[in-house]
């Protein structure tokens, strides 16, 4: 595979007051990546969630009832991540969003959309003690990696990324790169992730790309509050920075943090490193790991 541009984002929280102003920010956001030559677009975890903002101030206010009213609405944003890839040539990460599956369940479902406008997803398989506790949005049950023409890529949805079992079957199953989009509310929760991306990195001798959502929305009890910082991670190995960061973002600021990815590096570093934590993996005691399906975009 070729080099190319990923584009992470530090996507602001907000209050859309229609529909066309949530068209409006996302085609600003697509179109300055794609200008900046980025061939892969991560949004975060949750950035949906702004979409409540366009219902009544009741269900803005019920973290139950907004979700469900949320559905009237995932087929228009599915269907706008499907015409802005199409229209830039890029891939892109859709905000998650908590997709309905039966009645009174939900998962935490991120699509995935390629230039040609082919759709799947991956939903979120660990669930937060608020997703779990409060929310009452239910595990997903399949991991995957797609095949895409940039090469096979997992999706580590926020906690997902802090265990290591999932992100090992991803590559396991050829995996290269691992998107962790992300959404905390405490400068802890942040680091959390950002550690569990790392770890990744390092022991899969992969690239992880984490993107949050940033700043406050008041009026929703889903994202009032969120922090972070995008990063790139890789191995800190031979041909990589020695920290294993690639790019990282200002704390909390809206915008996007680019990092130009090479392939053959990781393969490199998997043959040729100084070490070699991907193939030695089965070495641990009590190795074992779960099993991805490849799946074609």
């Amino acid at each position: 595979m070729n080099k190319f541009i990923v584009a992470a984002a530090q996507f602001p929280a907000y209050a859309p007051d229609s529909w066309e102003q949530v068209e409006l920010r996302l085609e600003q956001w697509v179109e300055e990546a794609a200008a900046e030559g980025a061939r892969l677009l991560v949004f975060p975890e949750y950035a949906a969630m702004s979409l409540a903002a366009l219902f009544a101030p009741p269900l803005q206010a019920d973290l139950n009832a907004q979700i469900m009213e949320l559905q009237t609405l995932r087929e228009n944003y599915l269907a706008l991540h499907r015409r802005l890839a199409g229209t830039h040539g890029v891939y892109i990460l859709a905000g998650s969003f908590p997709w309905a599956i039966a009645p009174g369940r939900f998962h935490n479902r991120a699509w995935l959309v390629a230039p040609e406008g082919r759709a799947d997803f991956q939903d979120k398989l660990i669930m937060t003690r608020f997703e779990r506790e409060e929310w009452n949005i239910s595990s997903g049950t399949e991991l995957k990696v797609f095949e895409t023409a940039l090469g096979r890529i997992g999706i580590n949805v926020c906690y997902d990324v802090e265990f290591p079992l999932l992100a090992r079957a991803q590559v396991e199953a050829g995996a290269m790169l691992i998107l962790a989009p992300s959404c905390t509310d405490t400068l802890a929760g942040y680091h959390r992730v950002r550690i569990g991306a790392q770890a990744r990195a390092l022991e899969n001798q992969c690239i992880v790309v984490q993107a949050p959502l940033v700043g406050e929305a008041p009026w929703s009890p889903a994202i009032d509050i969120n922090v972070g910082a995008a990063g790139v991670y890789a191995p800190p190995d031979r041909g990589f920075p020695c920290d294993g960061v690639l790019a990282s973002g200002r704390l909390d600021e809206p915008g996007w943090v680019y990092a130009a990815l090479d392939p053959a590096r990781i393969e490199a570093v998997r043959s040729e490193g100084q070490v070699l934590n991907q193939v030695h993996w089965p070495e641990q005691l009590g190795a074992h790991q779960a099993r991805a399906q490849i799946r074609l975009l």
